[in-house]
């Protein structure tokens, strides 16, 4: 039994992920499942569908990493070459595997299917390889074990690529390798506070580079916190991170709106839910931004939304046009119309609009929302892409629907 492996690697291979065709996630994945095992993922390489740059980015990987993974390139074409690269970069030999091409056959007949004489490739593998079957797809995997370090060749379909690694190969590195310890990730979802400013408010925490981690990732409108701890088992992973999170969440208060896959949709439901209220919405030049995200996400409890491209269409559709000096004041009585219109507890209101004169341009939004009368809104100036923009406003909007509602 080998020590523990000090890193490990990710080679994607592919044409198609290098002109942008399709998007790699397999790469993700792993990084999330080696993190949850405490197996440190230290490079990611994207590389296209030839033979010699293929293995000589194996070659390097194996003479840095102790755990090289690939994804891609062991289907059944004349351009699926991994097979032959990491047969070169680990200096073997191609051979057949009666085994692996009884699984094939077996899983064509199965579903009805034609076995075409190129799938019979798939059933070569490098001399010595511990074959890894693959009861989800025609692609068979394998384990190449060379000087002290491991090349693991998964498929590069997603679903299959995942099915294999949860089920063979992370149970294969943990006895192979007597992996210890389990690594717990908690992350926290803000909305409110920009990244510098909770970087400052949590700098601390930031700086210290130990064991929980913290970290933070900025979205459009949204910061997530990361919080990562490393124990023995999930259990202490979890404990050494408790008293972390419950500092930072004392520290960015109710910036803080949630955890892990919590989204903002989901507190609003949860918040309506308790009142048994539904929500309607009016939006001016936002594109229907937040109307997508609460018809997706609350579909019970969103009663509908009027989406219109500037506030001289409101009338068509029997609102009136609300004055004021301020966007916020508009916002608010747009709020408190829609749900009087629709006959709901609660109305939301999102008005954008151009800054005249601005360079860059700028954009002025206000949000609203009223609950059984009694309403509040706020302005903002967003910079930045239209599309961008929207999705800001969105955020912003959502977040102030969800601190308008008593918590569940």
């Amino acid at each position: 039994m080998q020590q523990p492996p000090r890193q490990a690697e990710v080679v994607a291979i592919g044409s198609e992920l290098l002109l942008g065709q399709i998007v790699d996630t397999n790469s993700a994945v792993i990084a999330r499942h080696f993190a949850g095992m405490g197996l440190n993922l230290f490079y990611k390489t994207t590389v296209g569908d030839n033979l010699g740059r293929v293995t000589e980015v194996l070659r390097q990987a194996l003479s840095r990493s102790d755990v090289v993974v690939t994804t891609g390139g062991i289907g059944p074409t004349a351009d699926d070459i991994t097979r032959e690269a990491v047969a070169a970069a680990t200096e073997r030999a191609l051979v057949f595997s009666e085994h692996l091409m009884r699984q094939i056959e077996t899983f064509f007949a199965s579903r009805g299917f034609r076995l075409s004489p190129s799938n019979r490739r798939q059933a070569y593998v490098p001399a010595g390889a511990i074959p890894i079957e693959n009861p989800v797809g025609t692609a068979p995997a394998f384990i190449v074990e060379h000087e002290g370090r491991t090349v693991i060749t998964l498929p590069g379909v997603p679903r299959e690529m995942e099915y294999l690694l949860t089920r063979r190969v992370l149970p294969w590195l943990r006895e192979r390798y007597a992996i210890q310890g389990e690594i717990r990730l908690r992350i926290l979802k803000a909305v409110g506070l920009g990244e510098s400013r909770i970087g400052e408010l949590i700098a601390d925490f930031m700086e210290t580079g130990g064991n929980p981690t913290v970290g933070t990732l900025a979205h459009l409108g949204q910061v997530d916190v990361r919080i990562a701890a490393k124990g023995e088992t999930a259990a202490e992973a979890e404990r050494l991170i408790a008293p972390v999170e419950a500092e930072i969440r004392g520290r960015l208060g109710d910036a803080v709106f949630g955890a892990d896959e919590a989204t903002l949709e989901g507190e609003i439901t949860r918040r309506l839910t308790a009142l048994d209220a539904r929500l309607a919405l009016v939006e001016i030049g936002s594109a229907g931004a937040a109307a997508e995200r609460l018809a997706a996400g609350l579909p019970e409890r969103f009663a509908g939304g009027l989406v219109v491209a500037d506030a001289a269409a409101l009338q068509a559709f029997g609102l009136a046009v609300p004055g004021g000096d301020l966007g916020s004041d508009r916002a608010r009585a747009l709020a408190e119309a829609v749900a009087r219109r629709a006959g709901t507890r609660v109305g939301a209101a999102a008005w954008l609009e151009p800054v005249v004169g601005s360079a860059p341009p700028v954009v002025a939004a206000a949000v609203g929302v009223a609950l059984d009368g009694r309403s509040e809104a706020r302005d903002w100036r967003l910079g930045g892409d239209p599309p961008s923009v929207r999705i800001r406003a969105a955020t912003l909007l959502l977040d102030h629907v969800r601190r308008a509602l008593p918590p569940a």
